[in-house]
């Protein structure tokens, strides 16, 4: 009995032929079928929402039924949704007022002098007392009561991460930004605005209401208030003044249009080691794209003729179905990986990494459980002998990936450095919500191309047998780490900067 049970051991412990037979079931064929499916016009750009992004979503479950992976989503289906709200701001009934100070007042109105920063508010009317907040937010030292309550006008530009968590937890009333922009853009502006248009799903709805005013409206006010607008702006240090009792009032009136939600795909392969099945390699990849060419498009999607379908077939057709080949491959494994793993396909990149922080702050495990992000974000076009890995540096993932690559010479495939860091492409794709949470991430990325958001993004154009081979090298990353005695390991700088400082 302990011969045979010895016998039966052996002959389920994982072989380098084994992970290489596994991996090889990736091929060409069922890539170019799967993006074929996906990309069709019939899938109509997989807009978030629209009907055709369920459609995908769904196929891409019921691939993961197929194979026996476990369903993450919600109630024990494959399937996690998010709300979507699509609202409009009612301009006729929206209107700004300063009542008080040296300068008697001023009205502002809607869309000729101001414009709502986003529509993230609750109709209502919110008012307080004007304070000027001039320098880097960087070295704010404001006393919370200074500017608790108040209107704030802040003339630094408009703040964002760390800058914008800054100013809300101050917990103003309001905040008021300035803007020079030229007639030509102001036009673009407000025929967007004059839209309904969807809520970011990642933020809360509530005040402070923010208000961008164009400079040549309030520049009357700020000077009668004793503001000299272009010093403030230009101002080196942090200061918060009152302006002589002045108030301003909003009253912001939104209308909901329609409420919608929008669809993540989440799958899971148990792991083969007791304890280290605890933790989990995430496998990602947006599956929307900007729909069809017009109003409600986005991107900068133009038609061409009569084609007005912006497939997406690379972004990110290429990296849904390197996701979903990458699960067949691993549920074809026996014995399994040690770790387990999440095959994760999300909705909403397109509009702001919607899914994926959605996800990210709604995990299907833990969040600290999950030891690494191998996002996959365009794969199958431009060169064939070479992938670009964003986000070497900042892991030994890095280290990890490069030894991988070099075991496999077969694959002719070398990860190199991001070559575009101008570009912040780190910052602009689903991985960033995992490592903003302190998951060491790669982001695997072919670059763009002439089609990059257009209707020629089309399945055609797709190397099939380059990404099969890019999909192979990132299955045996994967392998590599769901079976390291190690859990990958950040550079502690880019720790401090990525996350702690974040």
């Amino acid at each position: 009995m302990v011969a045979l049970l010895l016998l039966s051991t052996a002959l389920l412990t994982q072989t380098p032929a084994s992970v290489r037979r596994a991996a090889q079931t990736i091929s060409p064929g069922d890539i170019r079928r799967r993006i074929g499916v996906i990309a069709d016009d019939s899938m109509r750009g997989r807009d978030t929402p629209s009907p055709e992004l369920d459609k995908v979503a769904q196929y891409i479950a019921r691939e993961y039924g197929r194979l026996g992976l476990k369903p993450g989503g919600d109630r024990g289906t494959f399937i996690q949704r998010y709300s979507l709200d699509r609202v409009k701001i009612v301009a006729e009934s929206s209107a700004a007022f300063v009542h008080g100070g040296p300068g008697g007042g001023a009205t502002f109105k809607y869309a000729t002098d101001f414009v709502f920063a986003d529509n993230m508010f609750e109709s209502g009317d919110y008012a307080g007392d004007l304070v000027l907040v001039a320098g880097p937010l960087r070295t704010a030292t404001a006393d919370t009561a200074a500017v608790a309550g108040k209107m704030v006008l802040l003339v630094g530009g408009r703040p964002r991460g760390p800058d914008r968590e800054r100013v809300l937890g101050w917990k103003p009333a309001g905040v008021i930004l300035v803007t020079g922009a030229p007639d030509s853009i102001w036009s673009q502006v407000m025929t967007r605005n004059n839209r309904a248009q969807l809520r970011d799903p990642s933020r809360r709805v509530g005040g402070p209401v923010t208000l961008i005013v164009r400079s040549a409206s309030i520049l009357p006010v700020a000077t009668a208030l004793g503001v000299d607008l272009s010093a403030a702006q230009s101002a080196a240090t942090f200061q918060v003044t009152p302006l002589s009792g002045a108030q301003l009032h909003a009253h912001a009136r939104i209308d909901p249009v329609e409420r919608n939600s929008a669809p993540n795909v989440v799958a899971i392969l148990e792991g083969s080691d007791p304890t280290l099945k605890n933790e989990y390699v995430v496998f990602s990849a947006h599956m929307d794209h900007v729909g069809v060419a017009g109003p409600r498009g986005s991107g900068g999607c133009r038609a061409q003729g009569a084609d007005s379908i912006c497939n997406g077939a690379d972004d990110d057709g290429s990296g849904t179905v390197a996701v979903v080949e990458i699960a067949a491959a691993f549920a074809g494994m026996n014995p399994r990986p040690k770790r387990s793993i999440i095959f994760l396909n999300v909705s909403g990149e397109e509009k702001g990494l919607w899914g994926s922080e959605y996800f990210s702050d709604h995990p299907a495990v833990p969040i600290n459980s999950i030891v690494a992000d191998l996002n996959i974000d365009m794969i199958g076009r431009n060169w064939k002998d070479t992938i670009v890995a964003i986000g070497k540096e900042h892991s030994d993932l890095g280290a990890t990936l490069n030894r991988v690559g070099a075991a496999h010479p077969e694959l002719n495939m070398r990860p190199i450095d991001d070559i575009w860091p101008q570009e912040n492409f780190y910052f602009r794709s689903d991985h960033y919500n995992f490592a903003r949470k302190g998951v060491p991430i790669l982001f695997f990325f072919n670059g763009t191309h002439p089609d990059y958001h257009q209707v020629s993004d089309s399945p055609d154009k797709i190397d099939a047998e380059k990404e099969s081979r890019v999909a192979q090298l990132i299955f045996y990353l994967g392998v590599d780490v769901a079976n390291a005695a190690e859990r990958p390991k950040w550079n502690p700088d880019s720790y401090k900067r990525i996350v702690s400082d974040n």
